[in-house]
């Protein structure tokens, strides 16, 4: 389903902006944009009830104590008195469906710029070399890989596969070629780039990752079998854009950490913005609420942990981009929810939890103010 969409929904709103500015990082901009505007009123129930919720629980908690309490011998009234209470001031789980309707939607589009042209993508597969005299018994099943979009110009892409014609079980001795073709199996990506010539080097890199002396690898992937047991075949399809570069990005591509432990500063850089982004969401969604000083423990830790967490997991700056971007409107979108009038009920209660919040900080400015030796009816 994420590959559907990404295939039939994303990379075509990709395609029509890349062709309006031909810069791969306003491209990434403006989807994003679009897919959070097109999501738009999922997400707003969601904040509404997240602020609805924030105000209600505690007299929800007090109330559904009260109604237990009261009707614990009688389950069915019960029930019917934590019905109405729901009614009242709605459910918590009511924000959770519009959550999940846009999480593919997300995902999808989490999966988008993690592959071509912003990545190098990769694909694996795991080969079994069987003894010879077991080849006999081995059924020959065509394998093929996950489908990828792959860029061949900033135009035009199409989806490959890697497979093995005569799967990927061998016997001791034999060879077979991993082929890199379209998702149908009507050409090769070798004669697709011979038709519509791409402005980057395409050559694929190959790799083995597992089982060293079970296969040799070719550089045009050709596998030998060499010794029973399993292995790990890595083949890369360099990424149109994953070198290209956006305002202080040196390249769409490249990850905060790169193999041999050196920082890429740039992406770094992004990393801390996607970590004020968040920050600043987080601080917006408790605006004009009561003080909570659980809550606010968490609004602080919680983008720490996050950021520092993405700084060494290996994503590429156009995700991070987009990250930041989705961070800075769902601050703005935030920021417009939390203006909108309440229901009266909620309305009393909130105003109830603020009086109350003021009077207790008072009492506790007057109280400080008075010395450990003095007596409390002195001042």
């Amino acid at each position: 389903m994420i590959g559907y969409i990404s295939d039939n929904l994303l990379l075509p709103i990709l395609d029509f902006f890349y062709g309006l500015v031909p810069s791969y990082g306003l491209a990434i901009i403006a989807l994003t944009v679009v897919i959070r505007l097109a999501l738009f009123p999922l997400s707003a129930g969601s904040i509404r009830n997240a602020r609805r919720m924030r105000i209600a629980q505690p007299v929800m908690q007090k109330r559904q104590a009260e109604i237990r309490a009261k009707f614990a011998s009688n389950p069915q009234k019960q029930q019917e008195e934590l019905g109405k209470l729901m009614k009242e001031f709605g459910s918590p789980l009511a924000g959770c469906l519009p959550l999940v309707v846009q999480m593919p939607i997300l995902f999808a589009l989490f999966a988008t710029l993690r592959g071509s042209p912003f990545a190098d993508v990769p694909y694996t597969f795991n080969v079994k070399v069987v003894p010879a005299d077991q080849v006999a018994s081995v059924e020959a099943k065509p394998f093929a890989s996950a489908s990828h979009s792959i860029f061949i110009t900033e135009t035009n892409h199409i989806p490959v596969v890697a497979a093995l014609p005569g799967g990927n079980r061998l016997g001791v001795g034999e060879q077979a070629k991993v082929l890199l073709q379209t998702k149908d199996g009507s050409e090769s990506l070798e004669a697709v780039e011979q038709r519509l010539t791409p402005t980057i080097d395409m050559s694929p890199q190959w790799k083995l990752t597992k089982g060293d002396g079970v296969v040799s690898l070719a550089a045009d992937g050709s596998l030998k079998a060499l010794s029973p047991g399993d292995a790990t075949v890595e083949v890369k399809i360099p990424g149109l854009a994953a070198r290209s570069g956006f305002l202080f990005i040196k390249a769409l591509g490249q990850v905060g950490i790169r193999t041999d432990g050196q920082v890429n500063w740039d992406i770094a850089g992004l990393v801390a913005g996607f970590g004020i982004t968040l920050f600043l969401s987080q601080i917006l969604s408790g605006w004009g609420m009561p003080a909570n000083p659980q809550q606010a423990t968490a609004n602080k830790i919680t983008p720490v942990m996050i950021t520092g967490m993405f700084l060494f997991f290996p994503l590429p700056a156009g995700v991070l981009l987009y990250m930041v971007i989705a961070n800075i409107f769902q601050a703005f979108q935030t920021f417009v929810l939390i203006r909108e009038p309440l229901p009266e009920n909620l309305q009393a209660i909130l105003d109830q939890q603020m009086s109350q919040q003021t009077v207790t900080a008072s009492a506790t400015a007057i109280s400080s103010e008075r010395l450990p030796f003095e007596p409390k009816g002195k001042r």
